[in-house]
């Protein structure tokens, strides 16, 4: 664990300020989108004046939570605030367009589970030990005394459910269990949250997947394999960028794969790089690092200027090269 303030001093902050703006990552996930709902959920709970931004804006599939209509894009003219929160999110950069939307914030929080987090704000808070930033403020909440109710225990779950892999993970711990007993002690209905977040996808994620098998290819003897998104098939598929979301661990689950990666070209000539290892020895985080992005041991991503088949060929050397001299 890394921290350089404690619960209770954020805890503080909470209280004694009445403006703020709560933002997580660029192409959010189950972790960034719970956890910006289930705190703004308590803030409004404490009487607060709450604004919860994403780049992206909300998850389609995760708008069955409580909460998630409060989810908005950052506006064009900038406001101000009191406070500003950064949760789940490593570097400032990853807050996409949200920074540049904020004129002026008294103080700035930084809760996150990153590794990789540079350690931007007033006050910081990471642990890179805890599986998702949602189980870090379950522990906030909780040590704090601050307002818990079902329908934040219903956007925590989620953000800890999906950080796991549905508690497949090896980040998974006793104590994440023991949080969830109590989240479904506070109302949580595993069955419905479960089917909607991983038994429920549009048809058009399943023309992805094919779309993308017909891109796989394995290298270092079978260790590593990778596919590639062109624009070109997301346009005739019709795919959003959620769809992608979980894809990679068809490659991750396939006999005698230690690295996945998926490769993703963007606008403007640039690759979105995802990475998953089956073991530590292969740290996808440093693999990313070379590239510009950062992420966990086990999964980690980048953003890489260049062409798809140049990006993709440098990235496949450095994680073969990783995987051949651990």
């Amino acid at each position: 664990m890394s921290t350089n303030c404690t619960f209770a001093q954020i805890a503080e902050a909470l209280r004694s300020h009445q403006r703020f703006v709560v933002m997580s990552h660029l192409r959010p996930d189950g972790d960034a989108i719970g956890c910006e709902v289930a705190l703004a959920l308590c803030l409004k709970a404490m009487g607060k004046e709450v604004t919860v931004w994403n780049h992206d804006g909300a998850l389609e599939k995760l708008r069955f939570l409580p909460g998630s209509e409060l989810i908005q894009s950052p506006p064009a003219e900038p406001l101000d605030f009191d406070v500003a929160i950064a949760l789940d999110t490593s570097t400032q950069p990853r807050l996409g367009d949200c920074p540049a939307a904020i004129r002026s914030a008294k103080l700035w929080i930084n809760i996150d589970h990153h590794i990789s987090n540079t350690g931007y704000g007033d006050l910081i808070y990471i642990d890179s030990h805890a599986p998702a930033a949602g189980q870090i403020l379950f522990e906030l909440i909780r040590a704090a005394d601050l307002p818990f109710t079902a329908a934040i225990a219903e956007n925590l779950w989620t953000a800890i459910a999906t950080d796991t892999g549905s508690f497949q993970y090896s980040n998974t711990t006793a104590r994440t269990f023991e949080i969830c007993a109590e989240l479904i002690a506070a109302g949580v209905n595993v069955g419905k949250i479960s089917e909607c977040l991983f038994q429920t996808h549009p048809r058009r994620r399943l023309e992805l997947l094919r779309a993308l098998l017909n891109t796989m290819q394995f290298t270092c003897d079978g260790r590593a394999a990778s596919f590639a998104l062109t624009l070109a098939t997301v346009a005739e598929v019709g795919a959003t960028h959620e769809d992608t979301e979980g894809l990679i661990d068809t490659l991750r689950g396939t006999e005698g794969v230690v690295v996945a990666a998926f490769f993703e070209e963007l606008p403007e000539g640039r690759v979105r790089v995802s990475m998953r290892s089956k073991d530590p020895r292969y740290d996808v985080c440093k693999i990313c690092a070379q590239f510009g992005g950062g992420g966990h041991v086990l999964a980690a991503g980048a953003r890489v200027v260049g062409e798809l088949a140049t990006v993709e060929a440098k990235v496949l050397k450095a994680i073969n090269d990783a995987i051949q001299h651990p």
